[in-house]
């Protein structure tokens, strides 16, 4: 059982993946943990990363513009100039509501709009912290909560 359970956790710590990933393969792969501890495990391992993500990307982008191999620096600065671009334009809109759109942001179950982006994106932002992580947390439960349902109905569906 342990290492069913690890499986989970690590896949959804995995970027672009996260838990929108571990759910449909826990459930898909016929695992035999029960769905709540699915859900408990992904969601442990989808939020691990984001303390990490929060404290110190903005240095490392920072710290990256600052090196000489070009391929990196123009990777961090192109990661620095469009997430500030985008945040911008999110915090205009958004304006006191921007923990909400960030939950919305998080919540939704496609690719790139997880954890690790949002979290990106607040970390960029100088959003606050504390704020930062409920949110990102309440998505990160929406999103495994309807890829819970979505993979056991098409599962079902589909394999009878």
């Amino acid at each position: 059982m342990f290492w069913k359970i690890l499986i989970v956790f690590v896949i959804s710590m995995i970027p672009l993946i996260e838990l929108r990933g571990a759910i449909p393969v826990a459930v898909g792969m016929e695992l035999g943990l029960p769905e709540w501890l699915v859900l408990i495990v992904a969601i442990i391992g989808n939020m691990l990363p984001v303390p990490i993500i929060y404290l110190f990307a903005r240095k490392v982008l920072n710290w990256g513009t600052t090196i000489k191999w070009e391929p990196f620096k123009k990777f961090c600065n192109f990661c620095l100039k469009k997430g500030e671009k985008a945040g911008d334009k999110l915090l205009k809109k958004a304006k006191s509501g921007v923990y909400f759109a960030l939950f919305l942001f998080v919540a939704m179950p496609i690719p790139g709009t997880g954890a690790w982006t949002g979290t990106l994106a607040a970390s960029i932002l100088n959003l606050d912290f504390k704020k930062t992580v409920i949110a990102i947390l309440a998505g990160v439960l929406t999103a495994g909560l309807i890829m819970l349902a979505f993979s056991l109905g098409l599962f079902k569906v589909i394999f009878g």
